[in-house]
């Protein structure tokens, strides 16, 4: 069995309106106290963004630390934004309804994203299939 250590991490980026996590691994039972701990670790910015490209699994714990960081996040008056759902992971975002609540944006793979520094909220959020 491979330690969760070495099966997940998370990198973070701050900036002066933007905080950007990067998970990468699987988030489960084994990761997601990590992953809970690096949310809630992100310093206050109008805008969470979590890059789950390197997400391969998330699990229903994972949507459960997604959500609390969520009205955490908006409790505070910000907006948490995903991007770049592996297709695994964009399915389990569809099938909890999840992208109905949080904002789903898929990167345009030169490194620029949409609205980069703008958050959007108070609006309903459909998910856009994110090309490989």
């Amino acid at each position: 069995m491979v330690p969760s250590v070495e099966r997940f991490h998370v990198a973070m980026d701050v900036h002066d309106h933007v905080v950007e996590l990067r998970p990468v691994g699987e988030i489960d039972i084994a990761t997601v106290t990590a992953f809970r701990a690096a949310l809630w670790a992100a310093p206050a910015r109008p805008v969470l963004r979590v890059d789950l490209s390197g997400v391969r699994l998330l699990s229903a714990a994972g949507v459960r630390a997604l959500v609390a960081t969520h009205l955490r996040v908006r409790a505070r008056g910000g907006e948490l934004v995903l991007t770049d759902p592996d297709p695994v992971v964009a399915r389990v975002l569809r099938v909890t309804g999840l992208h109905r609540v949080l904002p789903v944006r898929c990167s345009d793979r030169s490194g620029a994203l949409p609205d980069r520094d703008q958050g959007l909220p108070g609006r309903a959020h459909e998910l856009v299939a994110c090309a490989a």
